[in-house]
């Protein structure tokens, strides 16, 4: 006969994931004044003027503004790792998937970037801040294997075997990106431009 479970337990297991929910949800009301204040400019008092939530009730749900910061990244970035999938399932040949996958390379960079500099933003104070750093390693890893399915699917249509590690792949795609964010910011267009014959040649070098 199975026992019925602590009445207790099930009451303090559905309170944790209420405050979990609440959390989540907070993190992403947020986000977007967090894009826009960055991480040096912010605080808890700072983001509540900023949304429609107090600081007493931020507060209540995180310790400081690392702990926003980084649930609110962590919540973007379980959505938007899997951003290219749908490239890598629908390509059908090796010129479509580049194709499809600068589209959304370049469109992401302006529709997300503050976002994304929000990132680039949390990444840096890694290097200083000890807190940080296993949130954004893990973080680092998932990007990483995003961009590395788009990598084995794109070689695996060129018959071939990637000439890079996942690691190097990675930085590759991504340093082209972040630089290409600064100069979105910068208004720099041509630049931009410039960024998509880069993506292309490092496409070239990945097989």
């Amino acid at each position: 006969m199975t026992q019925t479970a602590d009445p207790r337990a099930r009451i303090e297991e559905r309170a944790r994931n209420k405050f979990e929910s609440k959390r989540t949800e907070l993190a992403e009301a947020t986000l977007h004044t967090l894009a826009e204040l960055g991480y040096a400019r912010t605080s808890l008092r700072e983001i509540a003027q900023n949304s429609e939530y107090s600081h007493g009730v931020l507060h209540y749900y995180f310790t400081d503004k690392r702990d926003l910061i980084t649930h609110a990244v962590r919540q973007y970035e379980a959505t938007c790792v899997t951003r290219y999938d749908e490239v890598v399932s629908s390509a059908i040949d090796a010129e479509h998937l580049v194709t499809d996958f600068e589209e959304k390379y370049f469109a992401t960079l302006v529709a997300d970037a503050g976002i994304h500099r929000l990132w680039y933003d949390l990444r840096n104070q890694a290097l200083f801040d000890g807190l940080f750093r296993r949130d954004v390693l893990e973080i680092e890893e998932r990007r990483e294997d995003m961009i590395w399915r788009v990598v084995i699917r794109y070689c695996e249509l060129r018959g071939s075997t990637p000439a890079l590690d996942r690691a190097s792949a990675y930085i590759l795609l991504d340093g082209i990106f972040q630089r290409a964010l600064l100069h979105h910011f910068a208004g720099n267009t041509d630049q931009i431009d410039a960024a998509r014959g880069q993506l292309r040649a490092a496409f070239a070098m990945l097989d």
